[in-house]
């Protein structure tokens, strides 16, 4: 069987890949220039979802699963892989320990005034008349239920939280104190000190979060969005921190990305900016190879109960 990889892999996750399928025939590229040769006889394709489109599944004859080493899925060519009706799973799951972590971390950094101390360390300025506050016993609303959300919230219990989780099924989740739909978000906004967006790019999430939204919650409410940048419009979170209706904004994922240098966001006091690494970890190839692994026996099993399989009528 012929798997090959347009993500460029560590060569010890290469070697492990062939030393625990031997007798599998894997073929490591670093790009899709480099793999686009070899395409038209591979039945597996392992990539980071950003380099396939509709010309390069037309091209691959033989194709029958694609592998995506990411959890994000919205960049591919849906209609083309459903046409050829090719099995799509990602690595959903492997981000929830660095993300969840930093949730977490940019929360205490706003709370606990973390830009201000260590401005005052390389000022050298000894002072203790810096307003702090605590993030136990607070409220948590968590747009996104899944793998991630799920964990997030699970953390939030030892900061004895109530935590809210937002779906489109509005399902029971362990870990939320209460479940809602998408349609019921509005009327618990108000309650959240904390909103954390982790919502996939889909038709549906497109702007999801937009100005009303930002009305409805408290003052002193602090949002953050590690999903995708195209679920909230920046002009509405801009206009939100300047009409002092949250507190503040932590944002790691944006409409465009690089951010551009001279972009609104990076100058204001109460937005903090990271560059799109949220789910940045030294586990991520042998998390994500992982569950291909686990996936990779299935398949040749011919076994139908493949993990994290993707809808790709839904897109998600």
């Amino acid at each position: 069987m012929k798997i090959l990889t347009s993500a460029e892999l560590p060569q010890d996750n290469q070697l492990k890949l062939k030393d625990t399928f031997p007798e599998d025939n894997f073929i490591f590229c670093n790009s899709m220039e480099g793999a686009e040769e070899h395409l038209s006889d591979t039945e597996i394709l392992i990539t980071y979802g950003t380099d396939l489109t509709e010309a390069l599944i037309q091209k691959a004859s033989k194709l029958k699963w694609v592998m995506v080493i990411a959890a994000g899925v919205d960049q591919l060519p849906f209609q083309a892989l459903k046409k050829k009706d090719i099995l799509v799973t990602t690595a959903k799951g492997i981000h929830k320990a660095p993300m969840s972590e930093y949730v977490f971390f940019v929360l205490m950094l706003v709370y606990r005034k973390g830009k201000v101390l260590i401005e005052n360390e390389k000022k050298k300025v000894w002072t203790r008349d810096i307003q702090m506050e605590e993030i136990t016993g607070k409220t948590m609303l968590i747009a996104g239920t899944g793998i991630l959300g799920k964990e997030i919230a699970k953390i939030a219990k030892a900061f004895q939280m109530k935590t809210i989780g937002v779906s489109r099924s509005g399902r029971q989740v362990d870990y939320f104190d209460k479940n809602i739909n998408f349609k019921e978000m509005d009327g618990y906004l108000n309650e959240a000190d904390f909103v954390i967006s982790i919502l996939p790019s889909t038709p549906e999430t497109k702007e999801f979060f937009q100005y009303k939204h930002f009305e409805s919650m408290s003052e002193h409410a602090v949002f953050v969005n590690i999903g995708r940048g195209d679920v909230v419009n920046g002009e509405d979170v801009l206009k939100a921190i300047h009409e002092r209706e949250i507190s503040h904004a932590v944002l790691d994922v944006f409409e465009e990305e690089p951010l551009p240098e001279d972009h609104p966001f990076w100058e204001e006091e109460d937005i903090t900016v990271t560059t799109h690494l949220s789910g940045v970890s030294p586990h991520y190839f042998d998390r994500a190879l992982d569950i291909f692994a686990e996936n990779f026996n299935k398949y040749k099993n011919n076994e139908e109960d493949l993990v994290n399989i993707v809808n790709v009528e839904q897109g998600y």
